[in-house]
């Protein structure tokens, strides 16, 4: 641990400078993460075929080599140093706004960029809660532990009782932070577009919003070049979610294709958005 905390204090110019040694290590290593990276790179449409697709996957292995890194020090670093690498904000006055006028927060935070810092940046402020799923590495999950759950972050377990701690956080009017591209668990979700392939989409920020009337909102934190930090990103998604879970899964991909549209050698390609997870329909049974 004190091995870590030690090159958590490297500066961070020079700790991106070892993630893009570190992502094309990992890109050319065996296994399936190369070809879910490019394949869901080239599927989605966001760039075009042949050299601009090849450009952009160069990009996307060095980004994706300088999310891992940086978690040292956003994780590891004390908290109002990690505070010190969020350089500018967009759009974070129509949270403010909502919090003002006393409606609970949803924070809806896609992997992309250094997404991690979200949570600090608002727990530095204000209550906030998150769900945790403990990794299958012990040491891993003290790290993750360490660096979330500061100033006034909490978090909670990935079942009933967890779901039940966000509905309770958003009706005293505090803040949740929900990642809505990530697979749901079967029964959990339903089947929507996502860069035009269908993807298990988690309903819950739209129950929630139902429930409370919380204002929702779609957060990214853009990794600055040159290890300069990072700008948060804050976009309102307007009117309430649909009552129909089809059309706000589908909305919720909407937005997090809009911003991924804007970074997108940010986004973690490599993530398996497509399996259909256990106890789950097959997508033909749901459109």
């Amino acid at each position: 641990m004190l091995f870590l905390k030690l090159i958590a204090r490297v500066p961070l110019p020079l700790l991106h400078g070892f993630g893009i040694v570190f992502g094309w290590l990992v890109y050319l290593a065996p296994g399936r993460h190369a070809q879910r990276m490019r394949d869901n790179l080239s599927a989605s449409g966001v760039c075009r075929p042949d050299r601009d697709c090849r450009r952009l996957l160069r990009q996307t292995i060095r980004e994706s080599g300088k999310a891992v890194v940086e978690l040292l020090p956003v994780w590891l670093r004390p908290h109002e140093r990690v505070l010190e690498l969020v350089r500018d904000t967009r759009g974070w006055e129509h949270i403010d706004a909502a919090r003002a006028a006393g409606r609970g927060v949803i924070l809806i935070a896609p992997h992309l960029g250094c997404f991690e810092v979200i949570n600090l940046y608002y727990a530095a402020r204000h209550p906030f809660t998150a769900m945790y799923k403990p990794p299958r590495q012990p040491m891993l999950g003290k790290l993750m532990l360490m660096g979330r759950q500061r100033g006034q972050a909490t978090l909670v377990p990935t079942d009933l009782s967890g779901v039940r701690a966000l509905l309770a956080a958003l009706k005293r009017h505090e803040a949740i932070g929900i990642l809505p591209d990530q697979v749901a668990t079967g029964g959990d979700g339903v089947w929507a577009p996502f860069f035009g392939r269908p993807a298990y989409t988690p309903t819950l920020v739209a129950s929630l919003q139902r429930k409370t009337g919380a204002a929702a909102f779609f957060v990214a934190a853009e990794r600055l070049s040159w290890g300069r930090g990072y700008r948060l990103h804050a976009i309102p998604v307007g009117e309430a979610m649909p009552d129909d879970k089809t059309a706000a899964a589908l909305r919720i991909n909407q937005g997090v294709e809009a911003i991924v549209r804007r970074f997108p050698a940010q986004y973690m390609w490599s993530y398996n958005r497509y399996k259909r997870p256990g106890g789950a329909p097959p997508p033909e049974a749901t459109t």
